[in-house]
């Protein structure tokens, strides 16, 4: 039976992709590395460390871990500090009636995400009261698509995987939830989501009737 929700933050909860993606550009513009909207999405559900990774790649360039970590910690402060003007009229359209239901109905509930902002984020949308349990870049050492996150998650909720069900909107998210073997839905575009056991183009329409729908037998 399902009897916890694992939502990523991300493009799930609330969008801080722009936020993300001007940070990037700013460091990129800096640096004088090309860095733009497609390699942006190349980003999306890795951790910070990785996302460097993949930038310094595409410019044919590389640096040593230490001044890598150096240009990681600059692009995460670029990202705090835009985290302010957050407020809880930020939450994704149909977010917080979905968190909402689940507080009513009695559901366990974690946060999976690879961002090590997340408690911040949280904080900005009044939303720590809908989670038990937060799981972020600071709880593993392997991001997805490892299903670590997922796996601390359904740990602290004391659920198995087969209980719970994660919100997705990356192509490594639902790898990770797949190999973890949870339950997964998809938040976005089927060329990216396809391989998802359900999938949404919004989480507007990922109503708690329409989940309990398709996993009818497990309710």
């Amino acid at each position: 039976m399902i009897k916890g929700f694992i939502f990523d933050l991300d493009g799930v909860i609330t969008d801080t992709a722009e936020l993300h993606y001007v940070a990037w550009k700013n460091l990129a513009d800096e640096r004088g590395w090309l860095f733009d909207r497609e390699v942006n999405d190349k980003l999306r559900g890795i951790s910070r460390t990785d996302s460097m990774r993949v930038i310094l790649e595409h410019n044919n360039t590389s640096l040593d871990e230490e001044t890598l970590a150096q240009f990681a910690k600059k692009k995460n402060d670029i990202y705090v500090a835009s985290l302010d003007g957050m407020t809880p009229e930020d939450y994704l359209p149909g977010v917080k009636e979905l968190l909402t239901n689940l507080r009513i109905e009695g559901f366990s509930v974690a946060l999976g995400s690879a961002s090590k902002n997340a408690v911040k984020v949280l904080e900005q949308l009044n939303a720590k009261a809908f989670f038990d349990v937060i799981g972020d870049g600071n709880s593993v050492s392997k991001s997805k698509p490892e299903p670590d996150i997922f796996l601390y998650g359904a740990e602290k909720l004391n659920l198995q995987p087969e209980e719970c069900v994660v919100f997705e909107d990356a192509e490594s998210g639902i790898d990770a939830a797949k190999a973890g073997g949870f339950h997964s839905v998809g938040i976005g575009p089927e060329e990216r989501l396809g391989h998802a056991d359900l999938r949404f183009d919004s989480m507007e329409e990922a109503t708690l009737f329409e989940i309990k729908s398709y996993f009818k037998d497990l309710f």
